[in-house]
């Protein structure tokens, strides 16, 4: 049966298929197990229920009720029900019986009907009889429902030109006239409307003669509202989500995507959020969602900055390659990193004193520039050092040094090698060249001469040159000499003064024990003989010079010590002293005995006959102690000082 009312706002289509439920004599029917309505509108629910009529509980008392929730295990009244306050009405007949049985009807009727009002609603009664209450389980559906627009548009190459049709599921019965309005006002009748869809126009339907029962709104999706969250500061590896949200009837589909460049994007995902469990440096960017309705599309974007430290840091040389001194050279440190990074210069693994630059720039690059360079990139979320990169700056040679095996003059036939050394990168060659020569001498770092002759010496100088450039030494001069003179140094000068006194010393000492057991032994022989030892002394001293050794003693002596030498205790012995006018030291005699040295305070020792000697005296005199006058020997021109030393026999 199909039901159409206007009272009340009434407007409902009843599907009639009678619903019996009983147990027994017990039983409920309702007029329809399912209703569809419109929202707004006014409903009516029927039921009629029977059980059996038993005279013994007579006169029979009925209550009853509709509900929908349970609470405790009891139906809760739609009446008492504050969801439908004011709303619901029940209303049944009276009970009649007719032979064993009593029936009775109860109608439900609910106003302004809403959504949430779309649910099973069911019928209970209780009688007075032992047992005697019954519920109908199954009970009505009731389905509140929207006149509905549908939009389709029947001119592809007029995308404003929209068909909107109004409908209802619920399938109204006689085909009910609509009439439509746009945002609110009256603008024509009938089943489909032609509209020119426009940003900021609504349009809906509704049924004639209940314009309060109407459809909703369809427009256009206003501009999307694109929110990220968190707020502030995104930092890498952090959880964020991009959130999407339009006002649009129909309802609107989202879909995300990230702008690759000005004229291209990649779509990411579908759906009104866009979620990143943990977002890297890559995901900064532009993102836009595109919000999609039967009626129009619309799109916002959202600008996404990702905050990390630095990464990839590295450091490049430009110009790159060989570098030579003097030219202009720029260091650059590059690190990704947000917010940009500051930079630290480092030069051999310490700190220069660059300040927080990107780029150091050498306008005039210097050999003492060359070196090992990286930077340190820094910011508030982290820092990283870069690779290290050789700064090799090349340079021509400097002033050669030059150096030479001998020093002073080069005797004929010897050898000898010199030496070229230049600062220079790359490494320097040599070559040496002979002044007024062009022709190479050697191409090596050493130059060795061997067997030179008087007709090599001269000026040598060497060339030190590399692919940037050449210099050349200063002369350096070779003499060379037939029979060189040796010079002596102070220091090989005093040590052979000391090896030559010691000679002296010692041959001194030998000859005055060999004249002493000369002396001793003559003296013996003459002693057996009767003579005078001194004719011995004489025999011996044959020399010219050693003759007259005594008569100078006796003369330059004072007086009383002019007695012979011999006649007194121990022994004696004269050293003579020589020197020429020219100041050159002339040659030492000795005479007399065994013999020490003026420096010495120790005796000489032993003779041969295992006696010791001792010094007892050690007078020097010189002619001008004597009589003021130097004894010179007219030939030669030799001056004399003569050493007295007297030995004692211990």
């Amino acid at each position: 049966m199909h039901l159409r009312s206007a009272a009340g706002g009434f407007l409902a289509f009843l599907l009639s298929v009678p619903v019996l439920q009983g147990n027994g004599d017990w039983r409920v029917t309702y007029s329809s197990n399912n209703v569809c309505a419109l929202r707004g509108a006014m409903v009516a629910i029927s039921c009629t229920y029977e059980y059996p009529d038993d005279v013994q509980y007579r006169p029979t008392t009925v209550r009853t009720l509709w509900f929908t929730k349970v609470s405790n295990k009891q139906p809760v009244d739609l009446e008492h029900d504050t969801d439908y306050t004011g709303r619901v009405e029940s209303s049944c007949g009276l009970v009649k019986c007719t032979g064993s049985r009593c029936h009775g009807t109860c109608t439900l009727r609910i106003r302004d009907l809403r959504q949430t009002d779309s649910a099973f609603y069911k019928f209970r009664f209780t009688t007075n009889q032992p047992g005697g209450k019954y519920t109908g389980d199954l009970g009505v559906k009731l389905s509140v429902k929207d006149l509905q627009v549908k939009v389709s548009f029947p001119y592809p190459t007029i995308l404003t030109l929209a068909e909107l049709e109004c409908h209802s599921i619920c399938g109204l019965a006689g085909d009910p006239p609509y009439i439509w309005f746009r945002n609110g006002l009256y603008v024509g009748q009938g089943v489909n409307y032609r509209a020119n869809i426009l940003s900021g126009n609504s349009y809906l339907c509704a049924v004639e003669g209940y314009e309060h029962l109407r459809s909703t709104s369809v427009y256009a999706p206003k501009t999307p509202s694109v929110t990220v969250s968190p707020s502030g500061e995104i930092e890498e590896g952090s959880s964020v989500t991009l959130s999407c949200s339009s006002d649009a009837n129909p309802a609107a589909n989202y879909t995300w995507f990230k702008v690759i460049t000005d004229y291209s994007s990649r779509e990411l995902m579908q759906g009104p959020q866009l979620h990143f469990g943990s977002i890297l440096s890559s995901d900064s960017g532009q993102y836009y969602c595109l919000v999609q309705t039967e009626l129009r599309t619309k799109s916002e974007s959202i600008y996404v900055t990702v905050k990390y430290g630095p990464k990839q840091t590295s450091v490049l040389s430009s110009p790159s390659g060989e570098i030579e001194e003097g030219s202009s050279v720029t260091l650059s440190c590059s690190s990704d990193a947000n917010p940009a990074a500051e930079y630290t210069w480092f030069k051999n693994n310490q700190p220069l004193l660059w300040g927080p630059s990107q780029r150091h720039t050498f306008p005039s690059v210097r050999p003492e520039d060359r070196g090992t360079y990286r930077c340190h990139a820094e910011n508030n979320y982290g820092n990283l050092s870069s690779n290290s990169l050789f700064l090799d700056v090349q340079y021509a040679p400097k002033t050669p040094s030059q150096t030479m095996s001998h020093s002073g003059e080069i005797e004929e036939g010897s050898s000898v090698t010199l030496s070229c050394r230049s600062d220079a990168n790359p490494a320097a060659n040599y070559t040496w060249f002979r002044e007024h020569e062009v022709s190479v001498k050697g191409s090596r770092q050493n130059y060795t001469i061997t067997n030179i002759t008087s007709e090599l010496g001269g000026n040598y100088y060497c060339q030190a040159h590399n692919a940037i450039g050449l210099h050349s030494s200063p002369f350096l001069l070779i003499t060379v000499c037939v029979q060189c003179l040796k010079v002596v140094t102070s220091s090989s000068w005093t040590t052979t003064v000391a090896v030559r006194t010691i000679v002296v010393f010692l041959a001194t000492v030998l000859l005055l024990v060999f004249l002493w057991k000369r002396r001793k032994r003559a003296s013996s022989k003459a002693g057996g003989q009767g003579g005078r030892p001194d004719t011995v002394e004489e025999e011996l001293l044959h020399v010219p010079v050693y003759e007259n050794i005594s008569a100078l003693t006796n003369r330059w002596a004072p007086a009383a010590q002019r007695e012979p030498i011999e006649e007194q205790d121990g022994h004696h012995c004269a050293i003579v002293h020589t020197s020429h006018s020219e100041n050159q030291e002339g040659t030492r005699w000795l005479a007399g005995s065994r013999v020490q040295s003026d420096q010495t305070d120790e005796g000489p020792g032993p003779d041969r006959d295992g006696r010791n000697l001792r010094v007892v005296s050690n007078v020097k005199q010189t002619p001008q102690s004597v009589n003021q006058q130097p004894q010179q020997d007219l030939n030669n021109g030799t001056e004399y000082s003569v050493s007295f030393i007297r030995f004692e026999i211990i």
